[in-house]
């Protein structure tokens, strides 16, 4: 279980193709506390550390995450949002992530705003996710607040620490993120459905 706020970035440094599946080696700060076998959240995405080097590690994505997920269009010098899972005794800083993506969405517009920036984002209604004003979204594996909320987008505001400590000062409008809906939302939703069948 994550919390959505980002420890740090990792740098992509190789990108190896094995089969349908990519490993990826990163370079991080947190390396030298991390052991094979640890969960760690990458852009929203758990994976599982299985190669560790001084301050590189390895992870491995699979084609059903690469398909759904931006991580099949990670390259040499990407960055990527990290966050270790939470200890028990930790504080829920954010919401309650599990690092498991629903979908990803197109980033369609960058304001900046004295000093913040407002950051607009379209997803494909059809699969069955919503959002809710003042509600909680992961993007990228960052925890935020929703605003504007549409049928298939929402706003989000970014303050400047977030914006430079996270790889939304690499967004460009245009760009693919990772998704992952509040778990209350989406408890509550099937539930309610399956009383109106």
């Amino acid at each position: 279980m994550f919390t959505g706020i980002v420890e740090t970035i990792g740098e992509v440094l190789k990108v190896e193709t094995e089969g349908t599946n990519k490993t990826f080696t990163l370079r991080s700060s947190l390396a030298p506390e991390l052991k094979i076998d640890q969960s760690l959240n990458h852009n929203g995405v758990c994976l599982t550390v299985v190669s560790l080097k001084e301050d590189t590690y390895q992870v491995t994505a699979i084609e059903e995450t690469l398909n759904k997920t931006n991580l099949g269009s990670l390259k040499e010098g990407s960055k990527a949002n990290l966050e270790r899972c939470m200890p028990a005794n930790g504080r829920f800083d954010g919401h309650i992530v599990q690092g498991h993506v629903d979908q990803t969405a197109i980033c369609t517009r960058i304001e900046e705003r004295d000093g913040s920036w407002l950051f607009d984002f379209q997803y494909d209604v059809t699969l069955g996710n919503m959002t809710v004003e003042k509600g909680s979204i992961c993007v990228n594996g960052v925890s935020l607040t929703v605003f504007n909320s549409e049928e298939n987008s929402f706003r989000v505001a970014i303050i400047p620490y977030t914006y430079n400590f996270t790889n939304f000062h690499q967004l460009q409008e245009g760009d693919t993120v990772n998704l992952e809906f509040d778990i209350l939302g989406k408890y509550i939703k099937r539930i309610l459905g399956s009383y109106t069948m």
